[in-house]
């Protein structure tokens, strides 16, 4: 019996040009659908998180969601328990990560989408903490959590606002811009419009275009596992 997961990692929430989660609101409505009718918004990753909020919320409401965030309860753990779905936004992956362990929400939040199979959607950020740790952020680390492990929702790193390398430079490998990773259960899939790049171990990196199976990274014997 699979995992009942449900996430979709989203490498940002904007493109040049477009609006916040424009570029993505279709793949969003499509991973909701119609049984959840609100979203438990997770802002740590922005110091403004009043702002941030609104942003959130006015953007699910045009969608038909109803948003909650959780700075907003005085029990976040208890938020997590009830949630329908859990959306984490974009910001500052260090500041992300020390909240959650602030809050005691690691835990729940897996316990919620491994076991439960409530749908995770992350962004920017909030895709690299639904992953084994966030050894692979570009952020400046203004904080420090109290373990660089993050929620391990899937056996893998990700490196999310991937930009292709210099040839003078190296680079980690990623999502690029607009790209997005949707995992149900066992299966997980590459979409968007920009495609990815994955590097495993002791191999020459590789490029994946939008509809790419990814599934074998899921698994106990993924290339990734030492």
């Amino acid at each position: 019996m699979g995992s009942p997961r449900r996430l979709l990692l989203l490498s940002s929430s904007s493109l040049h040009g477009g609006g916040y989660l424009e570029h993505c609101q279709q793949h969003i409505q499509s991973f909701l659908g119609q049984k959840v009718k609100r979203v438990l918004f997770i802002p740590y990753a922005l110091h403004d998180r009043d702002a941030y909020a609104r942003t959130a919320r006015e953007k699910f409401e045009s969608l038909g969601y109803g948003l909650d965030s959780i700075h907003e309860s005085c029990d976040p753990v208890e938020a997590i328990r009830k949630s329908e779905a859990i959306f984490i936004g974009g910001g500052n992956t260090f500041r992300l990560l020390k909240a959650l362990y602030d809050n005691n929400l690691i835990h729940e939040i897996r316990k919620r989408v491994l076991e439960d199979g409530i749908p995770y959607i992350g962004s920017s950020a909030g895709s690299n903490v639904a992953t084994i740790s966030i050894n692979t952020t570009n952020d400046m680390p203004i904080v420090y959590p109290p373990s660089l492990q993050a929620l391990g929702l899937v056996p893998f790193n990700i490196n999310p606002h991937y930009l292709d390398p210099d040839i003078k430079r190296t680079h980690m490998g990623g999502l690029r811009e607009g790209t997005m990773l949707l995992v149900e259960g066992d299966k997980a899939t590459l979409q968007g419009a920009t495609g990815a790049r994955l590097f495993l171990r002791g191999k020459k990196p590789t490029e994946h275009e939008p509809g790419t199976d990814f599934s074998f990274l899921l698994t106990d014997s993924n290339p990734l596992n030492p």
